[in-house]
């Protein structure tokens, strides 16, 4: 298990309690009794620390090494139906941008998202999970084939950013994400987007308009991340606290100022010391929610889609 920093007090529990199960292993005494009294002070301490994180403890919590990716939910929740498809049509396959059909109880769904990788070499390959141009527009062709076929689509967002390199300007990286954010306000199909990590900029934007857009507890949303937030407004990563505490990033930000439509609760203590539970809760909540999209027509569906995303923001207007 790896821990962050603010983990510290559960770091030094959990080793306790490690040890106190070898010495009932290798002595063969009976110390159930102070075993399972340390593990109910391991969750109370879990409780009463994730139940006070901070903003920025909560970004740190998003890039959690061992929190599941992308293709893990997918491979989970279709009880491993899915099949990937690949290619824009017209430059490559960004493998920072996956995509494909899966089964959620033998219901076909368009499955798209980002993956940063799981180890050093493939993370390297996906860019942390920062898409091309390319990635993008094989995400757009992919839910084109959904409506054409009729079926729902589920995005999972978990991005630093869309790619920043010269190759990705040159091929229009803008204009891929502002052509994906025109169409799939328009799509006919069921829509529902869930960031399952970091929500940074049009990189997730670019895959995150939908009918319902979901926040899993943990999980951040916003223009820019803190610690670039914190070298432009002060040269310097050493504010990144505060830029994250200003930047109202945090699934409970988004969802009191009405910029998301819920947050899904995770496991105690994160999505990364619970897998099998997030997967379950996530999947219960895209069935909770298909079901619901799919009694309204698809006229019915656009129309709250544009009025939600319209709704956004402070306008005012100026008289003569």
């Amino acid at each position: 298990m790896t821990y962050l920093d603010f983990e510290k007090p559960i770091q030094d529990l959990e080793t306790e309690l490690n040890k106190l199960k070898e010495v009932a292993a290798k002595s063969k005494v009976d110390l159930s009794d102070k075993i399972s009294e340390m593990e109910g002070n391991i969750k109370e301490k879990i409780k009463e620390i994730y139940s006070n994180l901070t903003a920025w403890q909560k970004v740190q919590v998003s890039r959690h090494p061992e929190r599941p990716y992308t293709l893990e939910y997918i491979e989970t929740i279709t009880n491993k139906t899915f099949i990937e498809l690949h290619g824009d049509r017209t430059v490559g396959d960004d493998k920072a941008m996956i995509g494909g059909f899966g089964s959620i109880d033998d219901e076909a769904v368009m499955f798209i998202g980002q993956q940063k990788g799981i180890n050093t070499k493939m993370r390297q390959i996906r860019r942390f999970g920062m898409a091309n141009p390319e990635g993008y527009r094989k995400a757009l062709r992919l839910m084109k084939l959904a409506e054409k076929f009729n079926k729902p689509i589920v995005t999972f967002i978990d991005t630093p950013g869309a790619y920043p390199g010269l190759e990705a300007e040159e091929r229009g990286q803008g204009e891929a994400i502002a052509r994906n954010l025109l169409e799939m306000v328009q799509l006919k199909v069921p829509v529902i987007c869930i960031i399952i990590g970091e929500g940074a900029s049009g990189g997730a934007l670019g895959i995150g308009i939908g009918d319902k857009v979901l926040m899993l507890e943990n999980t951040w949303y916003s223009v820019i991340s803190p610690e670039s937030c914190s070298s432009i407004l002060w040269r310097s990563w050493n504010f990144k606290e505060t830029a994250a505490e200003a930047l109202k990033l945090t699934a409970q930000d988004m969802n009191k100022n009405g910029l998301v439509d819920g947050i899904i609760n995770e496991p105690l203590g994160g999505a990364h010391r619970n897998h099998e539970q997030i997967f379950e809760t996530v999947k219960a909540e895209i069935k909770k929610h298909l079901t619901a999209l799919k009694k309204l027509k698809p006229e019915e569906r656009i129309d709250q889609r544009i009025a939600k995303f319209s709704a956004m923001g402070v306008v005012h207007e100026l008289e003569d």
